[in-house]
């Protein structure tokens, strides 16, 4: 899921969800439901620079918005049963922000609903960068990330239908492309050698420039770190 917020105060705007069934052995996505998007209208202004980025306006919200009260009931309808047995997950921990913005101006909400959400929330992209990350080490955006795993946008980005869409078939991609995402890694790895211990930093290093590493030379490796 992908929730937009307004630029200084954080508030949401909207929500874009996708409902996804995964195959308990493979991990694989075996089925979609159709997507579901909602407006919502916040207390503060959305901002300029999140007005030009998402197309969402405040007369947009004025029109087609609705409370983040009848929001929130609306993506739990949309789940439906499963609601209370899934994993909410979002690239970046900034979506648990606005929602715990929104808790804050909102006196009215469903507690039993946001809850769920804070309890089941995962972030996707925290994962993600554990494995892969960018050339200059950093972490990678979902358009970045998709390009990197060949997913096809489904549309416009920022638009939290379309990013959830993403994020859905990002997560998909990332458990079939097993061997890009070791190549990934490799690289991270050595990258990120510099911030390692010397006898492991020089292990990664040879075994990532295609040398033998054997366990002699792993123990010649320490004495020379600890001489």
């Amino acid at each position: 899921m992908d929730f937009e917020g307004t630029q200084y105060s954080h508030e949401m705007i909207a929500i874009g969800a996708i409902l996804v069934h995964i195959d308990p052995k493979s991990g694989r996505i075996k089925r979609k439901k159709d997507p579901f998007k909602i407006y919502v209208k916040a207390h503060n202004k959305i901002g300029t620079f999140v007005t030009n980025l998402t197309g969402i306006s405040e007369q947009k919200l004025k029109d087609e918005g609705v409370s983040f009260d009848v929001a929130m009931k609306s993506l739990k309808k949309y789940c439906g049963l499963y609601f209370k047995k899934l994993t909410f997950i979002t690239f970046g921990n900034h979506d648990m922000r606005i929602l715990n913005q929104s808790i804050m101006y909102n006196i009215k909400y469903p507690g039993e609903i946001t809850s769920q959400i804070q309890k089941n929330y995962f972030d996707f992209a925290a994962f993600l960068n554990e494995f892969v990350r960018d050339d200059k080490e950093n972490a990678l955006s979902l358009v970045h990330a998709c390009e990197l795993f060949h997913v096809k946008e489904a549309g416009e980005a920022h638009d939290p239908e379309v990013d959830a869409i993403n994020l859905a078939n990002l997560y998909d991609a990332f458990l079939v492309n097993t061997n890009l995402v070791a190549d990934q890694y490799k690289r991270h790895l050595q990258r990120s050698s510099g911030t390692l211990p010397d006898p492991v930093a020089v292990v990664i290093n040879k075994l990532s420039s295609g040398q033998t590493v054997t366990a002699h030379d792993y123990e010649e490796f320490i004495r020379k770190s600890l001489s």
